[in-house]
């Protein structure tokens, strides 16, 4: 049943990441060709679409939390007993999934429009300062 988790919860990390990257995929162009103003944008636009990726799904499928479903996987002498993976404990994890990779991702987007805003307050100023030709 763990064999069988494992790509669950990888693959639905996966499609969550895929739907808010798509959801932001405009926002994120956007931002990166005003302040950037160059073809670069474009690589930078796909970076940080891959980070996206990677903060979300290891934000999402947490291994540590998945092993206790391995049997013999608890030291030997602790007395830890390896729980059933039912259907609700099946439900548990999809939504824990899910809510990681959206708690990942939100705190990544949130550290890059806080730096984009400061780089576009500060091309603003000294778009204020060129003369206007």
């Amino acid at each position: 049943m763990f064999l069988t988790l494992l790509p669950a919860t990888l693959a639905v990390s996966l499609l969550t990441c895929w739907i808010v990257v798509r959801l932001f995929s405009n926002s994120l162009g956007m931002i990166l060709n005003r302040i950037i103003r160059d073809e670069i944008a474009a690589g930078w636009k796909r970076y940080i679409q891959f980070a996206l990726y990677v903060v979300g799904i290891g934000s999402g499928v947490q291994l540590w939390k998945l092993e206790r479903y391995v049997e013999g996987w608890a030291p030997k002498g602790s007395g830890d007993v390896t729980p059933v993976l039912n259907s609700e404990a099946w439900v548990l994890e999809i939504y824990r999934v899910v809510i990681g990779s959206l708690q990942g991702i939100a705190w990544a987007l949130l550290l890059f429009f806080l730096v984009s805003l400061i780089a576009f307050v500060v091309v603003r100023k000294n778009e204020r300062r060129e003369p206007a030709a």
